[in-house]
């Protein structure tokens, strides 16, 4: 605040310096034209000469305001108004001036526009100060507490148009992570609980599978009935505790599994326009093209952050596994869906791996020494479904292609 009091003074002071000047520039060029009369008195005496007499037009003159002969007054030498004696031939002339045309007029004039602009300024000031600065000085903590992960910092509720969006937007950032926190401390004591029922499941059967292994490597069923009892008792027991670690693989991995998407409705040109302001600049200076296909704009049933998310994990893999030639944006339609495809050049992926592009965790042979967990795909997948939506992908013409079809609205 202290810095936003100093630039404030700072400018009205310029402000004040700029009026200063240009008061005293006016003052000096109204002291600057006492000999212009002078100037204007030998014209006019040309002109009497001229024209043989004074014909009463002084529209061509700045300062000479009257003229009036010598046989036209009492005396020529009295008069309230500044005034020079001209002669033409035999005749005097009483020639009355003004020395500053109107200047006066001009400052006052001048120096109101400038109050007006002051006041202008002050009002302009005051209200960036009230609904910009400090709204923003009384949130300027909350980004720091929240990262520090402090969700019990207050956010005042701000009525300015400037700030009010930004506080509710902030409210609903320490909403969401506060959700998460809870969904995260929730989702670890279910996986707790899971564990401990699933370890105290297993030690059943596998108790049991102990006890006939060593009753079969100890010879203690002479009886091959009973070899083969024990046999399929091990394989029953081994079934189950198969079934209990499928339990916990899918236990494991339902922490990125359970996504959620708020169906709605979104243009298809503000998804592409959304996509384009964010790689079209990052792919101009790494020199790649960004080929972008005519299409008809049609309203598309998904959620718009989602389906946004979905294309930049294409437009990711596209960047990272392409040759660095172009990448395009191609669209169709297909029974009611409109399908949007991100195509690389220079497809590097063996098609014998194109089955399992989809599945988690799964990353191609094209991946070593590149980064990245081998979801990208695979949350595609599942957020397209979600939206009763589908991905695929193909090559063709050594373009690896990745397809969202998403329903028309």
């Amino acid at each position: 605040m202290k810095t936003y009091k100093r630039f404030c003074a700072v400018i009205i002071a310029l402000f004040l310096a700029v009026v200063l000047s240009a008061n005293i520039k006016l003052i000096k060029s109204s002291s600057d034209t006492g000999g212009m009369y002078l100037i204007e008195a030998k014209r006019l005496t040309d002109r009497i000469d001229r024209d043989g007499g004074f014909d009463g037009d002084l529209s061509d003159f700045d300062y000479i305001i009257k003229v009036i002969p010598e046989d036209e007054c009492e005396d020529i030498y009295i008069s309230n108004e500044p005034y020079v004696i001209i002669r033409s031939g035999d005749k005097l002339y009483r020639a009355e001036y003004r020395t500053e045309n109107n200047r006066i007029n001009t400052a006052v004039i001048l120096n109101l526009g400038f109050a007006a602009c002051l006041v202008l300024l002050a009002v302009t000031l005051f209200s960036v100060k009230k609904q910009v600065i400090e709204p923003f000085t009384r949130i300027n903590d909350v980004p720091q507490e929240l990262a520090k992960g402090n969700l019990a910092v207050p956010i005042p509720a701000e009525k300015s148009k400037v700030f009010g969006k930004f506080t509710w937007g902030v409210e609903m950032l320490r909403e969401t992570i506060e959700d998460s926190r809870r969904k995260e401390l929730d989702m670890q004591r279910d996986k707790k609980l899971l564990l401990l029922s699933l370890s105290h499941d297993i030690k059943t059967p596998l108790s049991s599978i102990k006890l006939n292994a060593k009753a079969l490597s100890r010879g203690l069923y002479s009886d091959p009935e009973k070899q083969k009892t024990a046999a399929e008792s091990i394989n029953t027991h081994a079934d189950e505790i198969e079934v209990f670690l499928k339990q916990l693989t899918e236990a494991a991995s339902e922490d990125f599994m359970n996504f959620e998407v708020r169906q709605g409705e979104e243009f298809l040109s503000a998804v592409i326009n959304k996509i384009e302001a964010r790689y079209r600049p990052q792919l101009e200076l790494s020199g790649t093209e960004l080929i972008t296909e005519k299409y008809d704009d049609c309203l598309l049933c998904c959620d718009p952050d989602r389906l946004a998310e979905c294309m930049q994990n294409l437009m990711e893999n596209a960047i990272k596994y392409g040759d660095g030639k172009y990448i395009r944006l191609g669209f169709s339609e297909e029974e009611g869906c409109k399908l949007l495809t991100v195509s690389n050049s220079g497809c590097s992926i063996d098609p014998e791996e194109m089955p399992q592009i989809f599945e988690s965790f799964r990353r191609g042979s094209n991946s070593d020494g590149k980064t990245g967990s081998g979801l990208g795909l695979f949350i595609c997948r599942k957020l397209m479904m979600l939206m009763h939506g589908d991905v695929y992908a193909e090559i063709q013409d050594n373009e690896f292609c990745v397809t969202l079809v998403v329903k028309k609205a």
